[in-house]
C-alpha cells in the first residue's frame, strides 16, 4: 500500500535507551527582524553568517532554519515567544513568521536540543530496513504552511555510510507510513550532526 505523502519536519517523539524522557526544549533567541520564517519541526542551527534554509545571511549568536547539509545544528524548532509589536501583547506561536520587527523585549525560541532526543520523519524516496544505522541528510528543503504554522521538511530518500544529518534508528510504526517498498515511509531518526556532540561516521 503507498504511503501517504505529506512531510511534517521533525516531530519529537522520545529518546533514547531507557532513561527519563521529557521531552523537553531549551530557550534560544531569533534576531529581531530576521526575515526568513522558522517553522514548528523544523531543523535549526546556530547563525554563523552563512545561509540559512531560506538562502538568507544568519546572524551569529542567533538561530535560524538549517540548510541541506548544515553540520552545525542544534536542534528542532517548537515554537517562539515575544511581545507582538502590533498588539503589545505577549504572544505565543508555533512557528515565526518572520520579519517580526520588536519593539520591546525579544524573540524566544525553543528548541528541542537534547542529543538523545529521538524525531519521526518522512522520507522523500524509499529507504528499506538494510538502511537502518546507516546516515541521511535532510532532504529538499521547503517552506512550511503559514496556515498551521507546521514544517514541511524531510529526510532524503537515499541513505549513505559516512557523513550526513540524521541516523536511522527504525521504522515508524504508524500503519499508513510504514510501507518499505514504497518511497515515503515515516522513520525513526536521531541527529547525527550537531554541535553538542561529535558526529558519528558508521563503519564496516
Amino acid at each position: 500500500m503507498a504511503n501517504n505523502d505529506a512531510p511534517f519536519g521533525f516531530r519529537a517523539v522520545g529518546g533514547m535507551g531507557s532513561s527519563y524522557e521529557t521531552q523537553g526544549t531549551s530557550k534560544y533567541e531569533i534576531q529581531d527582524n530576521y526575515t526568513t520564517a522558522i517553522y514548528q519541526n523544523d531543523l535549526v542551527f546556530t547563525g554563523d553568517g552563512g545561509n540559512d534554509a531560506g538562502t538568507n545571511t544568519s546572524v551569529a549568536g542567533y538561530i535560524a532554519p538549517s540548510a541541506v547539509n548544515e553540520p552545525n545544528n542544534i536542534g528542532v524548532f517548537n515554537g517562539c515567544f515575544y511581545n507582538d509589536p502590533t498588539t503589545q501583547k505577549p504572544t505565543w506561536k508555533n512557528y515565526y513568521p518572520g520579519a517580526i520587527n520588536i519593539t520591546q523585549g525579544k524573540i524566544d525560541a525553543f528548541v528541542y536540543d537534547n542529543p538523545q532526543q529521538l524525531f519521526e520523519a518522512q522520507s522523500s524516496g524509499t529507504l528499506t530496513q538494510s538502511d537502518m544505522g546507516n546516515l541521511v541528510d535532510m532532504g529538499t528543503y521547503v517552506a512550511g504552511s503559514t496556515i498551521n504554522g507546521h514544517s514541511k521538511e524531510e529526510i532524503s530518500g537515499t541513505s549513505i555510510s559516512n557523513t550526513a544529518t540524521f541516523r536511522l534508528i527504525r521504522l515508524t510504526e504508524d500503519p499508513s507510513n510504514s510501507d518499505t517498498s514504497a518511497a515515503n515511509a515515516n522513520w525513526i531518526v536521531r541527529l547525527n550532526e550537531s554541535i553538542y556532540y561529535a558526529r558519528v561516521v558508521k563503519t564496516a
